[in-house]
């Protein structure tokens, strides 16, 4: 199945309601799942942007490319080397949420609303890039965040890359009544 267009994503994003939905993404990743509870109140963009990603498949098949022990682990890029993006860029929304275990944000270069689809999950409590980066979830449990912290052990070589891929097998959106 083809990946669908910019601008379907964005149509899909923009099509949720987040009014009266709470949503939360899994990951089921090779090393196990991760439940991400989304944060709509503090970054409504984000989280239809993710939602709309997630449930077009953009995340099925694609690997954590970056993984930096005691910091965080990187996924959503699907050409695996940090570079891709699904075609457009999303603008910030810095809110205090602070960067800590389990914590889920959004990666970007140096401008600020360069997001797209790349995203990353803290390991560690990371004061500096509070208010610098978009937070818009959380990992909803314990069991979540072992698999987090799992991936974040896993042997790395050049460039942060695991040695051996730790892929996302498939990413489903579960919605449920605000």
């Amino acid at each position: 199945m083809p990946k669908p267009s910019a601008a379907e994503l964005q149509a899909a994003a923009k099509a949720l309601d987040l009014d009266s939905s709470n949503y939360e993404i899994t990951l089921d990743t090779t090393l196990g799942p991760i439940r991400l509870k989304l944060d709509s109140n503090s970054a409504p963009g984000h989280v239809r942007n993710m939602v709309a990603l997630a449930e077009s498949g953009y995340y099925d098949g694609v690997a954590f490319h970056r993984i930096i022990k005691g910091f965080m682990i990187q996924g959503g890029c699907p050409e695996g080397t940090g570079t891709g993006g699904p075609g457009y860029k999303i603008k910030a929304e810095f809110n205090p949420t602070p960067h800590e275990p389990g914590v889920l944000s959004m990666a970007r270069t140096s401008d600020p609303n360069s997001a797209g689809s790349q995203f990353f999950i803290c390991l560690e409590r990371v004061p500096h890039l509070d208010n610098q980066y978009t937070a818009f979830g959380k990992t909803a449990d314990a069991a979540s965040l072992d698999v987090v912290k799992a991936i974040g052990s896993v042997r790395t070589g050049a460039g942060d890359k695991p040695v051996e891929p730790v892929v996302i097998k498939k990413a489903t959106v579960t919605k449920t009544p605000k």
